[in-house]
């Protein structure tokens, strides 16, 4: 039997993908001709990433998927669009003082926006320093991979749905895919489509905002732009200030739609069907639901209390309610499922807030959501494993298996979540310090509370941390050994560890 993989099928079909995504350029481009801004950028580009997909495509025109090739493509295609998402930012950036004309700072923004992070190298963020059209792109790019851009594939593409299933279960976020339809491709569809009208009610209710007087500067162009970061939880923003720079009615709009990106997106599947109930009796749904109302509630009560102090973004919240529990909603919404959005600058808040908040970024969304972290179905088995674990340690001859739901939860599916898990812990501990230690030695000073929320924030793909790499900070000053080891951590962590390494220890037919 041969454990290699054979990597031709695999590239083959990546090369498909790259030919595509030339398409999605187009939404940059429009944004550059009404602006008339990087026309040239977006034209250039288009041709570029077309002509490499049609080549790297050649590679095996006709591509047969097995297991092992399925995890190789999933794992390239995820970088090789992170690679040509830079394309972009170098030619925009080409002989100007930009911080993402390099490659190391272009592919950290990139695969920041795929995967979703929000993570940013990109200093000043305005459309006096960088062109409209620009930043669109940099929303694009994690509007495309909320969803997946596997799942969009599988849904528009016949060639890649033959081997849908294999590949929605190495890309979809959580340890299981819920197949809602007969046709994978179907389904693939169905999310897409959820996915996709979340998104323009979104934009059709910022925009309506403007139009009513309620939010000035929530223009067509920012509607849009946070409509395509908000759903895929990504936090990106082409406002300095996030959403701390728009009206607090705006602030109170989108908490419900971060909120919805957490939830898994199958459950609003049943709820268009009629049947409400399966997610009001979803175990995961209850605990997400539960978690976010119980960690709001704790933070307003400590932001009331006189934990932040009167900030230029965000303003005071001691002893002021409507504002304590517009931050708290706002920022526990957001990190929970790692959206990344901000509304203060929670990185001066006061050690207990912020542990709150550290606390908030482990839990992670629901799998089958656009959200990061280790999601809290995961925390959930791991919790009911452990107790078992101590109770049979009592009485080694009851047979106790591990229930979700009323449901028995496979022995196989429980040790990978609990390899999964020790796995996250296991390299966001180990890049933790060396974070700390890169920075050390080219004279960068790092405090403890910076390397590890730099290390959970790109793992998890969460974004802001603390201190310099806060919600209004930037990833610019770390040495570029940190941001190749960031881009490796955003890159693993949307694919959730286990593709990619998998791929690494699968020996490769050199065929």
């Amino acid at each position: 039997m041969s454990w290699s993989v054979k990597w031709r099928a695999s590239v083959g079909l990546v090369g498909l993908g790259i030919k595509y995504l030339a398409i999605t350029m187009l939404v940059p481009l429009i944004v550059a001709v009404a602006y008339g801004e990087d026309i040239w950028v977006f034209l250039v580009s288009m041709a570029l990433v077309a002509a490499t997909g049609l080549l790297v495509e050649r590679v095996d025109p006709d591509p047969d998927l097995g297991p092992r090739e399925a995890l190789l493509f999933v794992s390239l295609a995820w970088l090789a669009a992170a690679v040509i998402g830079t394309i972009p930012y170098l030619l925009a950036g080409y002989g100007t003082a930009s911080t993402v004309a390099t490659p190391t700072n272009a592919l950290f923004e990139s695969m920041s926006g795929f995967t979703t992070t929000g993570a940013t190298v990109l200093g000043e963020i305005s459309t006096d320093r960088h062109s409209h059209a620009l930043l669109m792109w940099r929303q694009l790019t994690q509007w495309l991979g909320g969803m997946g851009i596997i799942v969009l594939m599988i849904a528009i593409l016949p060639e890649v749905a033959v081997n849908g299933a294999q590949l929605m279960a190495s890309e979809a976020p959580g340890p299981e895919l819920q197949k809602l339809t007969p046709k994978i491709a179907e389904t693939a569809r169905a999310l897409w489509l959820i996915y996709f009208a979340f998104t323009v009610l979104l934009v059709v209710l910022l925009y309506a905002l403007h139009l009513l007087g309620m939010a000035p500067n929530m223009d067509l162009y920012n509607a849009v732009a946070h409509g395509f970061s908000t759903l895929p939880t990504g936090g990106f923003s082409p406002e300095a200030e996030s959403i701390g720079a728009f009206s607090a009615i705006v602030q109170w709009v989108i908490i419900p739609f971060m909120v919805v990106a957490g939830v898994n997106f199958a459950l609003f599947w049943h709820v268009l069907r009629g049947e409400a109930e399966v997610m009001l009796e979803n175990a995961e749904f209850r605990v997400y639901a539960g978690s976010i109302a119980a960690m709001t509630a704790l933070l307003a009560v400590i932001l009331y209390s006189g934990a932040a102090p009167s900030l230029e973004i965000g303003g005071t919240t001691q002893g002021v309610a409507e504002n304590s529990l517009r931050q708290a909603a706002f920022q526990i919404g957001s990190l929970l499922n790692s959206t990344g959005f901000a509304t203060a600058d929670f990185a001066q808040w006061d050690a207990h807030a912020q542990v709150v908040l550290l606390f908030t970024m482990f839990i992670g969304g629901s799998a089958g959501s656009t959200g990061g972290g280790v999601k809290i179905v995961r925390w959930l088995i791991v919790g009911k494993a452990i107790r078992r674990e101590l109770f049979t340690s009592a009485h080694p001859d009851v047979v106790q298996p591990v229930r979700l739901g009323g449901n028995v939860v496979d022995e196989d599916a429980i040790r990978g979540i609990m390899a999964f898990t020790m796995l996250y812990v296991v390299l966001f501990a180990l890049s933790a310090v060396f974070l700390s230690l890169d920075a050390a030695r080219v004279g960068v000073g790092l405090s403890a509370l910076e390397s590890i929320s730099a290390s959970l924030a790109t793992i998890g793909n969460i974004g802001p941390g603390f201190g310099r790499v806060g919600p209004f900070g930037s990833y610019e000053f770390f040495p570029n050994t940190s941001k190749l080891l960031m881009i490796f951590l955003m890159w693993i962590g949307r694919l959730e560890i286990v593709p990619v390494l998998a791929v690494f220890i699968s020996g490769i037919d050199r065929r």
